[in-house]
C-alpha cells in the first residue's frame, strides 16, 4: 500500500523558514519522481517542484525559485521541502505527491495528507 506521510509546515512570520519533510512506503522511493504541491483556500492544486529519482535534478515553480529546495534521501525513503524567505502568498495546504509535474497535479493522483503552512505578514 503507497503511503506519503508529512511532517513539518505551520506558521511562520514572512522572511522565516520551515522545512517539509515526507516519509513514503509500500513502493520503489529511489525509483520515483517525486514532486511537490500545494493548494491555497478557493484553487486548485499547484505545482511547486519536482526531483528527479536520483535526487540530481530539481525543478521549482518560478516564484519559489532560489527560495525553495527539494532534496531526496532515498535510504530514508524521504523527501523534503526547505522553504526559506517565505512570503505570504506562499501560505497554503503543502502535499508531497508522487510522480511528476504533470501526474502530480492530476485528479486522482497519489498525495500525502498535506500540512498546512502560513505565513503572516
Amino acid at each position: 500500500q503507497v503511503q506519503l506521510v508529512e511532517s513539518g509546515g505551520g506558521s511562520v512570520q514572512a522572511g522565516g523558514s520551515l522545512r517539509l519533510s515526507c516519509a513514503a512506503s509500500g513502493f520503489r522511493f529511489s525509483a520515483n519522481i517525486m514532486s511537490w504541491v500545494r493548494q491555497a483556500p478557493g484553487t486548485g492544486l499547484e505545482w511547486v517542484s519536482t526531483i528527479s529519482s536520483d535526487g540530481y535534478l530539481a525543478t521549482y515553480k518560478d516564484s519559489v525559485e532560489g527560495r525553495f529546495t527539494t532534496i531526496r534521501d532515498n535510504a530514508r525513503n524521504t523527501l523534503y521541502l526547505q522553504m526559506r524567505s517565505l512570503k505570504p502568498e506562499d501560505a497554503a495546504r503543502y502535499y508531497c505527491a508522487l510522480g511528476d509535474r504533470q501526474v502530480a497535479t492530476m485528479s486522482g493522483s497519489v498525495h500525502s495528507q498535506g500540512t498546512q503552512v502560513t505565513v503572516f505578514s
